[in-house]
C-alpha cells in the first residue's frame, strides 16, 4: 500500500491517547503530535497540516480555544479540525461546529471510524483544491485575453458582478449565480486567437476582418473545451454564445430567443452595459442614461426582455459595483 503524503496533526494531553491515534494513522499518513494547545498552534503554523485531530478537554488551553485561534489566523483557518473527545453532550458538539470544526469523534475511538472520517475530510479538502485550481485557470485565461485587447481587468470584474446581480434578480440560485460570476471573465478568451492587426485596429473592420473577428466566439469554446465541471461548462457556454441576439441576428450560430443559453444572455447584457459606460481609446464613455436608453431600445432585439426588466430592477446595485470598481479610484 502506498502511504498518503499528507500530514495530520494530533493534539491530546494524554500520551496513551496519542499512542492509540498514532497506531491507527501512522501507517497511512505523516503524523505530528502535540500535548498542549500552544504547541499545537506552533505546529499548525509551521507545518500547515492537512487536517487536525483535536482533543477538547486539555489543561490550560482547551480544544475549543485552540480551534478558535486556528480559525482566527489566516494561515491556519482553512485547515479542517476534527474534535476527538469523551464529551458526548449535544451542546458540546454544537459548540464545536460553531467554532468551525468539520466533525466529531467520541472516545474511546474506533480505528475504522477514525480512518473513515479522516479519509472523507481529506477528500473534501482535495475537492476544494481542485475547484480553486479550476477557478485560477479560468481567471488566468481571462487575464490573458485582456492582454490581447483594449479592455481592462476592471471591465471584466465589473461585468462579472453585473452578471451575478442580474442572475440573482431573475431568481437564479446563489450557487448558479456565483458560478456565472466566475465563468463570465472567460467570455472573450477566444480573442487570444485573433491576429493583433485585426483586434487592435483603430478603425472600422472590413467585411473579411469582421468575419475573422467573429471567430473569437468559437475559438473561445475550443480553448475551454468540454471539461465536465460546472464552472468550465458554463464558461464555454458563455464564450460561444455571448454575441447571439434575442432576435436571431447575432453570431456565430444565429440562435434566437430561449435557444440562447441564459448564462450567455445575461453576460451579453452585462458586457454591453459596461462597454457603453466605459472609456476606450476609440470612444468616450456614454452617460448612464444614454446607455440605459439603448438597453431599453434593444429589449426584444439584442436582449432578452425579461432580463432587461431584471437589469433595471437591480440597476442601483449595478451602479454601486460600477462606482466601486472604477479605473483610478485606488481599489
Amino acid at each position: 500500500m502506498i502511504k498518503d503524503t499528507r500530514t495530520l496533526l494530533v493534539v491530546d494531553d494524554e500520551p496513551a491517547n496519542l499512542q492509540v491515534i498514532r497506531n491507527i494513522l501512522s501507517d497511512n499518513y505523516r503524523t505530528l503530535f502535540a500535548k498542549d494547545g500552544e504547541r499545537a498552534l506552533e505546529l499548525a503554523s509551521a507545518e500547515k497540516p492537512d487536517l487536525i485531530l483535536l482533543d477538547v478537554m486539555m489543561p490550560g488551553m482547551t480544544g475549543h480555544e485552540v480551534c478558535q485561534r486556528l480559525k482566527a489566523n489566516p494561515e491556519t483557518r482553512n485547515i479542517p479540525v476534527i474534535f476527538v473527545t469523551a464529551l458526548a453532550d449535544t451542546d458540546d458538539e454544537a459548540k464545536g461546529f460553531e467554532l468551525g470544526a468539520v466533525d466529531y469523534i467520541t472516545k474511546p475511538v474506533s480505528a475504522s471510524i477514525v480512518l473513515a472520517r479522516v479519509k472523507t475530510h481529506l477528500s473534501l479538502v482535495r475537492m476544494d483544491e481542485l475547484v480553486e485550481t479550476r477557478l485560477a485557470v479560468v481567471q488566468m485565461l481571462g487575464r490573458a485575453a485582456e492582454y490581447k485587447d483594449n479592455e481592462t481587468g476592471l471591465h471584466v470584474i465589473r461585468m462579472s458582478h453585473f452578471s451575478r446581480l442580474i442572475a440573482l434578480e431573475t431568481g437564479m440560485s446563489e450557487a448558479w449565480s456565483d458560478t456565472l460570476l466566475n465563468a463570465a471573465p472567460m467570455h472573450d478568451v477566444g480573442k487570444i486567437g485573433i491576429p493583433d492587426a485585426i483586434l487592435q485596429k483603430p478603425g472600422k473592420l472590413d467585411p473579411d476582418e469582421w468575419a475573422v473577428m467573429q471567430r473569437h466566439a468559437e475559438i473561445g469554446a475550443e480553448i475551454i473545451g468540454e471539461d465536465g465541471s460546472d464552472l468550465l461548462n458554463m464558461a464555454r457556454e458563455v464564450a460561444l454564445n455571448h454575441h447571439e441576439k434575442w432576435d436571431g441576428s447575432g453570431y456565430p450560430r444565429g440562435l434566437k430567443g430561449n435557444a440562447i443559453p441564459v448564462s450567455a444572455r445575461i453576460v451579453a447584457l452585462a458586457d454591453v452595459f459596461d462597454a457603453l459606460t466605459s472609456e476606450r481609446p476609440y470612444k468616450k464613455a456614454w452617460p448612464i442614461d444614454q446607455a440605459t436608453n439603448l438597453i431599453r431600445e434593444q429589449s426584444g432585439q439584442h436582449f432578452d426582455p425579461q432580463l432587461v426588466e431584471a437589469f433595471f430592477r437591480c440597476l442601483p446595485a449595478i451602479l454601486e459595483v460600477r462606482s466601486h470598481w472604477q479605473e483610478g479610484n485606488g481599489v
